[in-house]
């Protein structure tokens, strides 16, 4: 069977997309999906201790957004220019996306907050991006603190006043230019909760690129071209994850992002190994998951590779149904709307 794009087609009411965060992270509602009937439950994501037994392991992605966006003027004209942060490549060297792109020709200064941050353009690159080189005194991740913003999804249009809220409570490893948005319900307490009755907790990094939200242009699935994205699986947590499977409990992934990182090492067999690298690993119907046995997730775009990772994971008719279960029932879309948890016996976690 040829899988087409538009099979992950559904329609979505503009209005359930989420413009901000609860004030509560944890008071979100949780879809709980079957994997194997296709059933569905309502809770909310604190209920997700009760889906959880001791033994299982959660695997949660500690990537910090940067608020990679930054407002400055051209020097010398003063015209108004807009950079976006994608990948650091040296210290003080960025590639980056510009606004308006025909400012920024090769040798062209920007100067950022009156000056305390400056840029020089060294080359254009990757469709049409440009490697800067950045000024600054001091820190430079305290700089960007300071003048960025946040760089939220384009289908996100209200601002955000609390820059913490478009990060996890656990986020440590500054270099996503998105959130890994799964994590975004957690609380400290919660966490505290799952870590008393005996779940395991262990970290991967994967630092989220703009591609995530770069819609499938192709019209099979096979032929789209997955960006890739750095990544690190810890010595510790390749452990955790070895242990929990040598004792038959659960690995549960905190997120897509999550299951890229365990599922890319994955593919080498099981133990996993330590290692550190880019993956471009594209999941949908069809593949095998290797490593995790549930997931939690948020609620994706239509026709995204997440909407098909997760699809692979339950099934594409479950997954689609679910999704118009979520629509009937008002679910909260996106970045900061509601959850999902995908797997099989969940609460007898058999």
């Amino acid at each position: 069977m040829i899988l087409k794009t538009k099979d992950f087609y559904y329609e979505l009411p503009p209005e359930l997309i989420a413009q901000e965060p609860l004030s509560d992270r944890s008071a979100s509602r949780l879809m709980v999906l079957d994997k194997e009937t296709g059933s569905v439950e309502h809770k909310h994501f604190y209920d997700i201790i009760d889906y959880l037994n001791e033994g299982d392991t959660l695997i949660l992605n500690d990537t910090k957004v940067l608020p990679a966006r930054l407002y400055g003027v051209k020097e010398g004209t003063g015209g108004a220019i807009e950079f976006l942060l994608l990948h650091k490549h040296t210290l003080d060297t960025w590639e980056v996306i510009l606004r308006p792109g025909k400012k920024a020709k090769k040798g062209a200064r920007f100067l950022f907050g009156n000056g305390e941050l400056k840029a020089e353009i060294l080359d254009i690159v990757n469709e049409g991006n440009r490697l800067v080189k950045f000024e600054y005194e001091g820190v430079f991740e305290e700089v960007l603190d300071r003048l960025g913003e946040m760089p939220l999804p384009p289908y996100i249009t209200k601002k955000l006043e609390d820059k913490d809220r478009y990060q996890t409570v656990y986020a440590k490893n500054p270099g996503s230019a998105a959130a890994p948005t799964a994590g975004l319900h957690f609380t400290p307490e919660l966490l505290d909760r799952i870590k008393a009755k005996g779940i395991n907790i262990g970290y991967v990094t994967l630092h989220v690129g703009l591609g995530t939200f770069r819609p499938v242009k192709a019209e099979e699935v096979t032929e789209h071209k997955m960006h890739s994205e750095f990544y690190i699986l810890p010595e510790e947590t390749a452990e955790l994850v070895n242990k929990t499977k040598e004792k038959g409990k659960r690995v549960v992934s905190v997120g897509t992002t999550a299951t890229r990182v365990l599922e890319t090492a994955g593919m080498n067999g099981m133990p996993l190994k330590s290692q550190t690298g880019w993956t471009d690993i594209f999941i949908y119907p069809g593949k095998e998951f290797h490593v995790i046995d549930a997931l939690i997730t948020n609620l994706h775009l239509p026709e995204s590779t997440l909407i098909m990772l997760v699809s692979a994971l339950a099934g594409r008719e479950n997954v689609l149904n679910a999704y118009r279960v979520a629509v009937e029932n008002k679910y909260r879309f996106f970045s900061f709307g509601d959850a999902m948890l995908v797997g099989r016996n969940l609460i007898t976690g058999k």
